[in-house]
């Protein structure tokens, strides 16, 4: 798999759970069908599939455990981190805690971003959108897309 691409509308029923649009469901490795979720770095929530996760995990056992940095992003990064599973109608279902940190309501909207899945509140990603000016954007995609090395020669 490259990545995910797409962006899709969804819907939270009463119970927390919602449909993984068909795109994704398309779109993931035959048979995949355990994520974990997780707070993400903005007020949203993270879907990873399982071997998205492994890696990241992999990685963060690693880490130096005598280090204060390195607790408190475990504690940040890894809390509130639940595994959940598609249900025989290919719902998921959202942890309330972490509901509520992302400020989900009814309408959601799914968005690619790699090899994971970010879950936004459709208000609130639709307003990311509104606040950033096509200037900014193109600030931004020249602040990251190029190299140090790759800056013109004065």
């Amino acid at each position: 798999m490259i990545g995910f691409l797409g962006e899709y509308e969804a819907t939270v029923d009463a119970k927390g759970r919602f449909l993984l649009p068909a795109g994704f469901k398309k779109q993931l490795t035959e048979g995949e069908n355990r994520f974990i979720i997780s707070r993400g770095f903005e007020k949203c929530l993270t879907l990873y599939p399982m071997k998205s996760w492994e890696p990241i995990m992999n990685k963060i056992n690693q880490l130096n455990d005598f280090d204060p940095k390195v607790r408190e992003f475990r504690r940040q990064f890894l809390g509130g981190a639940t595994e959940i599973e598609l249900d025989a109608a290919g719902r998921l279902l959202l942890p309330p805690t972490l509901k509520e940190f992302a400020g989900l309501s009814k309408d959601i909207i799914l968005v690619a971003a790699l090899d994971k899945i970010e879950i936004w509140d459709a208000g609130k990603y639709k307003q990311l959108f509104e606040d950033f000016s096509p200037e900014a954007f193109s600030n931004l995609a020249q602040d990251v897309m190029t190299k140090k090395d790759d800056a013109p020669k004065s």
